[in-house]
């Protein structure tokens, strides 16, 4: 199948890197599940020779991933924190870090009690700050870290702004893009060197799988990638891979949903006598809605967070809940709410959660695509 002279955004989530099976015409990828290739003679095979090194369906994912985030090559992983953990990899004895202090619990634990090991460090800055992000560079940064928008206070970063600084400075930009989704967000337009993804999220949608992948524009970054993912060997199983090309197809469609969702229930929650702050960048209320609207333009997302009075009142709602799910993770179809200060941030000092805005009175909400009316209608009965 050729796709047509620059295809749209749902037109790539679907055909490219998709190719109808050679031997049966199967339209949708198998599920290449072998260890090894036979090969035609010593030196002679047909481009796979172990599967830790290359895998049909992998490929087939890796292709599409690259095409939906405008990358020139996608490497899938077994984890998003594998994908993150491939690219600090690459990193050195006195090299510096420069990452967004509200980053994701288990991004920050891999940072500070792992790598550190190495003799690598990090500085942790609000990177929507220019000047504080610019003051932190060093002549010993390799890499800008950044996650926009962040998990979970949502805040955000002018990815093109930091892709000048760091350019500027000859450090490297890392985006982390997943709780926009590429539907929403093009970091590598917008100047990005390398995009990440917890595919276990909105990628592959489900909640079926984990996995990870990293998205990479230039030469050096690419053939570090493909030596890393085959030497460490930390690669997304054929099956999984399988399980993300099938939630692609239907992301532009879901991430519609998601965003309408998202945005319904925070208008709902600001109007709610029980809560005290929704953060949402969808919503005028939220300091950077100008920002979200220029570099989401597609919609704010199905992320959204709360708080209620205290922490003992957080409690209580979250136990109450009857249709969406207590559990960490987010992007699935389903409803999820969790409590970032014991859950998804448990690994971040008390102190460093009160610093960013994270209090033990917030609630997170992945914002599902069941009916609105019944997710208002929970959040009601919970709070109430």
């Amino acid at each position: 199948m050729k796709l047509p002279d620059n295809p749209r955004f749902a037109t790539v989530c679907i055909h490219a890197g998709q190719e109808p099976d050679p031997s049966t015409g199967a339209l949708i990828t198998p599920i290449f599940q072998t260890s090894t290739y036979v090969q035609e003679g010593i030196g002679r095979h047909k481009g796979y020779e172990y599967a830790r090194t290359q895998n049909p369906t992998r490929s087939a994912l890796e292709a599409n991933l690259a095409a939906i985030e405008g990358g020139r090559a996608a490497f899938a992983f077994a984890s998003g924190m594998a994908a993150i953990t491939a690219i600090v990899a690459r990193l050195r004895t006195g090299d510096h870090v420069v990452v967004t202090d509200n980053t994701y619990g288990g991004t920050f634990r891999l940072f500070d009690r792992v790598v550190t090991r190495y003799g690598v460090t990090f500085s942790f800055v609000d990177t929507s700050d220019l000047v504080a992000t610019a003051r932190a560079i060093t002549p010993a940064t390799r890499l800008l870290f950044v996650e926009t928008p962040t998990n979970p206070v949502l805040r955000l970063s002018d990815i093109r702004t930091l892709a000048d600084l760091a350019h500027g400075r000859g450090v490297g930009l890392v985006v982390d893009n997943t709780f926009a989704s590429p539907c929403l967000q093009r970091p590598i337009a917008l100047g990005a060197d390398l995009v990440i993804h917890s595919t276990t999220k909105y990628l592959n949608g489900h909640s079926d799988s984990v996995g990870g992948v990293v998205i990479a524009t230039n030469d050096e970054d690419i053939e570090w990638l493909k030596f890393i993912q085959n030497s460490a060997g930390a690669i997304l199983s054929p099956f999984d891979c399988w399980l993300v090309l099938r939630g692609t197809k239907t992301l532009a469609l879901r991430m519609a949903q998601h965003s309408a969702n998202g945005q319904a229930l925070a208008e709902h929650l600001e109007r709610h006598p029980k809560v005290t702050r929704v953060i949402y960048p969808g919503l005028p209320s939220h300091p950077q809605h100008a920002l979200a609207r220029r570099q989401m333009p597609a919609g704010a997302g199905g992320m959204l967070s709360f708080e209620v009075a205290t922490p003992d009142e957080a409690r209580r709602v979250l136990a109450r809940f009857r249709l969406m799910a207590l559990a960490e993770s987010l992007g699935g179809v389903e409803t999820l709410v969790c409590h970032p200060a014991t859950m998804t941030h448990a690994s971040v000092p008390p102190a460093r959660r009160q610093a960013i805005g994270l209090s033990d009175a917030l609630i997170r909400i992945s914002a599902g695509i069941e009916d609105v009316d019944d997710l208002k209608a929970d959040l009601d009965q919970a709070l109430g």
